[in-house]
């Protein structure tokens, strides 16, 4: 008997300690208001702009948890193409498209990435100030290193909300079939949401109670 209770009193012990190095926060992602909340306890900590998935890719909504943090992340499906010069041939690409010769394809940068749904996370990039990931949250730079640096694998995500339509929904959005060309009128396709020439700056700042 003696042996049970102490036993008891050691697991007691180690679970209270697990409890007090949990992570504290947690994340809600409100799509409807493109903004992340940063909230520990009852109180937003820090909330910041986002750019969300667009009508098309739009981003899951339910809760998750963030299953995988990287610092310097590479999308494997979407990027650009560019030419032997580094220019810009197609802004939008993704890997299945054809690559003409002497060109190749780069993939998106998504720093400080926080995985939290399938191919779905938070991270750093540009927000033109509508939805227009594939699924993705983007963030500001800043923001998304503070958000990086306050959660871990584990941490509660809640994505809520509908996603806007804005006038840009059918720039990025569904778009009507269009006629088979060949790959140098490229040229002539709008920048696309990934790689924008001058990303808007976004006033960004901390929200205590």
């Amino acid at each position: 008997m003696r042996a049970f209770w102490g036993t008891l009193t050691l697991f007691l012990i180690a679970a209270a300690a697990s409890a007090q190095d949990e992570n504290p926060y947690r994340v809600e992602i409100d799509l409807g208001r493109q903004t992340a909340y940063l909230i520990s306890g009852r109180s937003v900590v820090m909330q910041s702009p986002i750019s969300s998935g667009r009508y098309g890719h739009l981003t899951e909504t339910g809760s998750f948890k963030v299953i995988e943090k990287e610092r310097s992340h590479h999308s494997s499906i979407y990027g650009k193409i560019v030419d032997g010069y580094g220019r810009t041939i197609v802004a939008d690409a993704d890997v299945d498209m054809h690559v003409p010769g002497g060109c190749r394809f780069v993939p998106a940068p998504m720093p400080y990435f926080m995985r939290f749904h399938g191919s779905d996370g938070m991270h750093a990039g540009y927000l033109p100030g509508y939805p227009a990931s594939h699924g993705c949250v983007r963030m500001p730079d800043q923001l998304a290193v503070a958000f990086y640096n306050a959660v871990d694998v584990g941490t509660p995500v809640t994505v809520f909300g509908r996603t806007p339509r804005t006038n840009q929904y059918f720039r990025y959005g569904p778009q009507q079939p269009q006629p088979q060309r060949g790959p140098w009128p490229w040229f002539r396709q709008p920048i696309g949401p990934q790689y924008e020439p001058r990303p808007q700056i976004y006033e960004s700042r901390p929200v205590y109670p």
